[in-house]
């Protein structure tokens, strides 16, 4: 079975995306995003293991007439798993989770994932309490999957299971205090930042 592929995918489901706001996980993710999408309306995030979905979860919270996705790998998600109860719990209508999973640990020299033996994401977040969920393996799904991530009533997850990555690391600023005014006047406007 072929793999998709983590760039195409997310590529076409940020075709449409609207004023969404993205938050990237931690390095392929950032590197996928910036590659595809670089705007102003991306969080990139640094150093920050396993806190991608609670910071998603906080934005969809302060902003809650734009959509927020959170755009994170399987091992990053495992790291932060019980956030998922979380987003449950409190249930923002606009915050989706994509993981793009990979089933390995990519950044740390490939190493097998906990999703290529016995997790299931999408059933651990069915579990935590969020109801909409999906996990896409082939081409044919990708557009039903944007629809489900920047349309479908929140909180929603999905999983794409994609191949490990082929194409190189395009690396978006790593100055924090940057980024952070950036996206801050990306969503409150110059003269709130």
């Amino acid at each position: 079975m072929e793999m998709l592929n983590r760039r195409e995918v997310l590529a076409q489901i940020l075709e449409n995306r609207g004023n969404a706001l993205i938050v990237p996980g931690l390095g392929t993710a950032n590197y996928d995003l910036f590659a595809v999408s670089s705007r102003d309306e991306n969080a990139y995030m640094w150093n920050a293991m396993g806190l991608t979905v609670p910071t998603g979860l906080g934005l969809a919270i302060a902003q809650p007439d734009r959509r927020v996705l959170v755009v994170t790998g399987d091992g990053e998600m495992m790291m932060g798993i019980g956030s998922l109860s979380v987003v449950a719990a409190q249930a923002p209508k606009n915050l989706s989770i994509l993981v793009v999973d990979n089933e390995m640990f990519e950044e740390t020299g490939a190493q097998t994932g906990l999703s290529a033996t016995c997790v299931d994401i999408a059933q651990i977040a069915l579990g935590s309490g969020i109801q909409k969920t999906m996990t896409v393996n082939n081409g044919n799904e990708v557009a039903r999957l944007a629809e489900f991530l920047l349309e479908e009533e929140g909180p929603v997850l999905a999983v794409a299971k994609v191949g490990p990555s082929a194409d190189k690391p395009v690396y978006p600023t790593m100055d924090g205090p940057g980024i952070v005014r950036t996206f801050r006047a990306a969503v409150l406007g110059a003269t709130n930042a």
